[in-house]
Parts: C-alpha cells; sequence; structure tokens
C-alpha cells in the first residue's frame, strides 16, 4: 500500500472513531461528556492533520507525475527502463502507453505508425476485436489502478451500499422478501401437546443483476498527443471523474434498462407526500418526520439523508416546538451537512433542487446490491473513426450492475404505512 492510500486508511480509521463518540451520545439522548470532549477534540486534531498529510502527499504526487510525463527521449524507442515492467509494462506513465497504442493502431491500418513490442504482451480486451482494428488493450496494473483509485476517491455511494466485486457479466441472486409477520416464507407457530405441526417453506424468488457498459470516449488531436502532461491528465483523472459521476447517478436514478436500476426508479422507492397546505419549494416539519417513519432500516447499517445544498436554508429553519430538527454539523468532517433527527445529512449534487422529487431523501444504503466488474476499466484506441479530422478517441469501458435489493414496500405488522429502504419527498412544485 502506498503513502497516500496509508493517510487516507488512516483518515477513515479516525472519522469512524470520532463517529463512534457523537453516536453513543446521541443513542444516550445527551451530551459528550468530559473525557468523550477531550477524546473527540483530540481526533479532531489528528483529522485536521491527517488531512494536511494528505493535501502535501497529493500536491507530491502530481509534481511526480508532472515530471515523469516529461518526454525524455525520442518516442519509438521502446526502451523497457522501467523497474517493475509486470506493473507498468515497460511503459513509464498513462501518456507514453496511450502514444504506444496509437502507433500500433496507424501501422495495422497503414497510416503510418510504428508497432511498439511492448504492447504485443498486453491481450486485447476480451470483448474486442484486437489491434488490427482499433480496439482494445489491457492496460499494464499500475495504470488501471491509477484509474480506479481516482474513481473510488470520487466515489459517494459505492462505499455506503451493498457493492461487491465480480468476474461475471451478469450476477445470480436469490431474493426472499418476507418478513416474519407475513403470511409467506419461514413462519413460527404455537401448539398444544400433541398437535401436529404446520410446515412453511422458503418464498425465494431467482433475480439477474446485469453488468452494463458504462464509457468514456475521448477525442483526442495530434497536438494534445505529443503534450503528455495534458494527455495523461485528460485520460486518467478526467475520464476517472466522468466514470464515477454517471456510475453514481445511476445508482440514484439509472432507468434498469442498459444501465443499473436506481431506487428513484425502482418500484421500492417510499414518497411522502406534501402537506395539505404547504407551499412550493418548501420543506417543513412535518415532512421530515413522516420521511423518518416510514424507512425499513437494516441492522448494523447507518441511515443518511441526500440533500441538495438548495434545501439547506429550509431544513435550518426546522423546529418541533422550540426544538430544532436540524443541528450542525459541529466540525464533524464525516457529516458537513448538520444532522437531521439525529442522522447525518450529505449534501450531493446527485440530489434535485429544492422542490422537486429527490431534493431530499432518506435511506438506509445497504439496501441497494451493486456489482463491478474486477477487472476494473478497459482501455481501446479509435484512430480509425476520426484519422480524417486528424482527430483520434481512446476509451474507457467499465461494467457494473445494480438494484435495490426491495422490489416493493415493505407491508408493517401494524398499520397500513409501508416502508422501505428508500424514501423520498414528493414534488413540491
Amino acid at each position: 500500500m502506498n503513502k497516500l492510500a496509508e493517510l487516507r486508511k488512516h483518515l477513515a480509521a479516525l472519522k469512524g472513531d470520532a463517529t463512534k463518540i457523537l453516536d453513543a451520545a446521541s443513542a444516550a439522548n445527551r451530551d459528550l461528556t468530559a473525557e468523550e470532549e477531550t477524546r473527540y477534540s483530540a481526533i479532531e486534531a489528528q483529522i485536521e492533520a491527517k488531512n494536511a498529510e494528505i493535501t502535501a502527499a497529493e500536491k507530491m504526487a502530481e509534481r511526480r507525475r508532472h515530471i515523469e510525463a516529461l518526454p525524455t527521449g525520442t518516442y519509438g524507442a521502446n526502451t523497457v527502463n522501467d523497474l517493475d515492467p509486470a506493473a507498468t509494462g515497460g511503459f513509464k506513465d498513462m501518456a507514453e502507453f496511450a502514444k504506444a497504442v496509437h502507433g500500433n493502431v496507424a501501422a495495422a491500418m497503414g497510416r503510418g505508425g510504428a508497432v511498439d513490442a511492448r504492447l504485443m504482451a498486453a491481450p486485447a480486451s476480451p470483448h474486442q476485436g484486437g489491434a488490427a482494428t482499433g480496439e482494445g488493450y489491457e492496460l499494464p496494473p499500475q495504470y488501471r489502478d491509477a484509474i480506479w483509485e481516482i474513481v473510488t476517491t470520487m466515489d459517494e455511494f459505492g462505499p455506503l451500499i451493498d457493492e461487491e466485486p465480480t468476474s461475471a457479466r451478469e450476477v445470480k441472486l436469490t431474493a426472499d422478501e418476507t418478513t416474519p409477520w407475513g403470511g409467506t416464507g419461514i413462519r413460527a407457530f404455537w401448539r398444544a401437546e400433541g398437535d401436529p405441526m404446520t410446515p412453511s417453506k422458503l418464498a425465494t424468488q431467482p433475480r439477474s443483476v446485469p453488468l452494463e457498459e458504462l464509457y468514456v470516449m475521448a477525442n483526442v488531436t495530434e497536438e494534445l498527443l505529443e503534450d503528455a502532461p495534458r494527455l495523461a491528465n485528460r485520460l486518467t483523472t478526467k475520464a476517472a471523474q466522468a466514470i464515477s459521476w454517471k456510475k453514481n447517478d445511476a445508482i440514484i436514478y439509472g432507468s434498469g434498462a442498459g444501465q443499473p436500476l436506481g431506487w428513484m426508479k425502482s418500484g421500492a422507492l417510499v414518497t411522502v407526500p406534501k402537506e395539505g397546505s404547504q407551499a412550493a419549494d418548501t420543506i417543513v416539519a412535518k415532512n421530515v418526520m413522516k420521511m423518518f417513519s416510514r424507512l425499513q432500516r437494516i441492522p448494523g447499517d447507518k441511515p443518511i439523508w441526500l440533500a441538495n445544498s438548495d434545501c439547506l436554508p429550509e431544513l435550518m429553519g426546522l423546529v418541533i416546538g422550540d426544538k430544532p430538527v436540524w443541528l450542525p454539523p459541529n466540525g464533524l468532517v464525516d457529516a458537513p451537512g448538520g444532522f437531521l433527527l439525529g442522522a447525518p445529512v450529505m449534501l450531493t449534487e446527485h440530489a434535485k433542487t429544492l422542490g422537486d422529487l429527490g431534493d431530499l431523501q432518506f435511506i438506509s444504503p445497504k439496501g441497494y446490491y451493486a456489482a463491478r466488474r474486477s477487472a476494473g476499466v478497459q482501455f481501446a484506441s479509435s484512430i480509425h473513426l476520426y484519422f480524417d479530422y486528424n482527430t483520434q478517441a481512446f476509451r474507457w469501458i467499465f461494467r457494473y450492475g445494480g438494484q435495490p435489493h426491495l422490489s416493493a414496500p415493505v407491508t408493517p405488522a401494524n398499520g397500513s404505512a409501508t416502508k422501505s429502504h428508500f424514501v423520498a419527498l414528493a414534488d413540491r412544485a
């Protein structure tokens, strides 16, 4: 594990320790004790120091990438002077790898260019046609991991949901949506001495989660091909950011057709209607209380609110009697949006604007299942598509699938108000 990864891991542990202190006080409905206040302040100071270390390490890594991207010899020399060719394929950076792909594809099409022997050891993408038709090459592990690290660093929901890696194109699941109080599935019965037993059986349903293809196709000019630092940035950071955004958005809003099924588009969503006299583009305390009551919590999971920053002025003004419903973050890094009825608020651009369905959501994130292709991201060049325009396209291909564990809201043992892992406030236009 490199230094930056170790720092981030340590930061996550510190955040977890801070959260436990606040959770303990919240569960007991009390303020922090003097001892807890001292521990929390010490952890908060460590978090600030660790953030400073991470910033410095990221700056150092960026400088290193910039220096390593500067050309040091004639393109096409194909000299392997790398300490770990198994990790890098003999390429000093992502830009050099991309240039080699460019040369191979051009050579295969009779458009000039030179075949780079280092790529001969890189297998063509298994779902493409091979280098001769301008298709894909497997990224060297080091650069593949660098792309994936950026994707996961920006990943808002992946660490929260029930996500796992897979080598398959489709994951087969067995779903059991029965409840202990329902009339189907495994049930328990009382009986008098000597009475016969009533059998019950599992009520499961097969379910499949296909891993759909998410791609980035970036047009690259010949001029950019010669600018190694910009090319490396375009092919790593920018592509990873685009993949991460689209993936996270589909977890919430995906249609399920050629993409994951998002919880806002699924049958599992519970929508809490607005109050009868409620004005447009507002949030009132009753909205929040009713949403809170409709969440089906998963044991061990930590429910969170998702909100657009447009909602903050509304949330800050909510009261029950003379008690505020929203509490400020109190310096905790894990909840920059504060706390609503004791649960952290995550401010996200994926939430809709104030007044629209999806501006405020209350979720138990482990209620969403997702699978990602363990091979990570595939890289390919499509020079033949744009050759006449002095432009070529580089492609990233990533496979991901997901859907809520529930197909419909759960009927409670008592009452008629259904519950779900995902609750949203209805449109207030």
